[in-house]
């Protein structure tokens, strides 16, 4: 079930924090690439993408604000930031019937899916399958690589661009790493 925040249309555009996200937005994207999509069209994705996941039990998807997903992440996990996806797995009497409930912050989506040169669309839906491989058990955080292994393997299935996990491994160094890292290097041959 896909669910959207009624706040939603009056949370502002995500604000740039770097070169890269300026340019990328700079690139005038069409409105085929910022719409939301129909959520009759994300619950579709959801069905295909719970199948593949193997994940039984209802899901519910909120699509919602930054503000909104802040107070989630302040509330549940003690992290006062905005953040693209929250997992909420079921617990308790009636779980085996109810998977759990995903937050996605329309917000975070729209600029990171202008980082990634993709539409919006496409971003929630690599938001979905992440979410729903938390609810299923897994956390790259604490594991030794299985979801970015199980996401990757996922993504292709589903005809998805890189996940969250491989962006953040990917990363390029920032130059203040990279400085002290050649002062080390240098140090080393001295």
């Amino acid at each position: 079930m896909i669910l959207l925040d009624p706040d939603l249309h009056s949370d502002p555009a995500p604000k740039p924090t770097s070169a890269k996200k300026t340019a990328a937005r700079a690139a005038a994207p069409t409105s085929r690439d910022v719409k939301l999509p129909s959520a009759r069209t994300l619950a579709r994705f959801l069905g295909l993408a719970q199948s593949a996941v193997r994940l039984k039990g209802q899901v519910t998807v909120l699509l919602t604000t930054d503000a909104a997903i802040r107070k989630l992440n302040k509330q549940f996990r003690g992290k006062n930031k905005a953040t693209d996806v929250l997992s909420f797995p079921a617990e308790g009497i009636g779980a085996e019937e109810i998977a759990g409930d995903l937050a996605i912050s329309v917000t975070t989506a729209l600029g990171q899916a202008a980082e990634q040169g993709h539409t919006l669309s496409t971003e929630i839906k690599v938001l979905i399958l992440h979410g729903l491989l938390h609810l299923a058990g897994y956390d790259h955080e604490a594991d030794t690589g299985q979801m970015a292994r199980r996401e990757r393997l996922l993504r292709g299935k589903l005809k998805l661009p890189q996940g969250l996990i491989e962006r953040t491994e990917s990363a390029p160094v920032p130059v203040a790493k990279k400085a002290v890292k050649k002062a080390a290097n240098k140090a080393k041959r001295v």
